[in-house]
């Protein structure tokens, strides 16, 4: 087989919290008078939440200075945990839950490469907090996506070489940050546009890397 293991990144392929996110930071945004919509949301995908609120930033009619963003921060992070305690297991998609079955079937590692700071918390919501050989997130990274380190730490933390791992994405971000760090990636959604392995499905990832 051509991969030893398969870094997922979490929202959008492991689970959908995309919604979650959008309506905290709208939150945000409306207490801030700050025009906010979903095409500025899908900017915000693969990115880190300081990097999030500058991009919301761009409308705002004032400039803030670094206490009140962390404070923003701060408190979108805080909506966006009360908003995830409504997950559940039900909220892990049937063929992502196949998929993860199946390459452990087979023997090969799987690890999650996420921005996010609230990794665990979601894992542990589906169910998988034991589901991984390795867990890359914002707790332990400098850079967020298009940077390559939670991919590189993902696949350390593996014990494997960048060209044994393969990258599942839904955002082009995380595509570029795969290629940077010399990984092949298998994209689903935008991804799809620019990744290694285009897919329609995650289903169809069982044939790229068993095959």
């Amino acid at each position: 087989m051509r991969y030893q293991a398969v870094i997922f990144d979490l929202d959008g392929v492991i689970c959908f919290t995309d919604k979650y996110h959008y309506l905290a930071w709208k939150a945000i945004a409306d207490e801030e008078g700050i025009y906010f919509d979903e095409k500025i949301n899908d900017r915000l995908r693969g990115v880190s939440r300081m990097a999030s609120l500058e991009i919301i930033l761009e409308k705002a009619e004032r400039s803030y200075s670094m206490e009140e963003k962390e404070r923003l921060c701060e408190k979108k992070n805080r909506m966006y945990r009360e908003l995830l305690s409504q997950m559940s297991e039900k909220d892990l998609p049937a063929d992502v839950k196949d998929v993860l079955r199946t390459l452990k079937e087979a023997e090969i590692r799987i690890a999650i490469g996420s921005s996010s700071r609230n990794t665990k918390l979601i894992l542990e919501r589906l169910g998988l907090e034991n589901c991984f050989d390795a867990v890359s997130d914002g707790t332990n990274i400098t850079h967020s996506k298009p940077d390559p380190e939670v991919f590189l730490k993902a696949a350390e933390m593996l014990g494997l070489s960048s060209e044994q791992c393969l990258v599942v994405e839904d955002a082009k971000a995380g595509v570029t940050a795969a290629t940077r760090g010399g990984m092949d990636s298998a994209g689903i959604g935008e991804a799809a546009e620019t990744a290694t392995w285009p897919m329609q499905s995650i289903e169809e990832l069982k044939q790229i890397v068993l095959s």
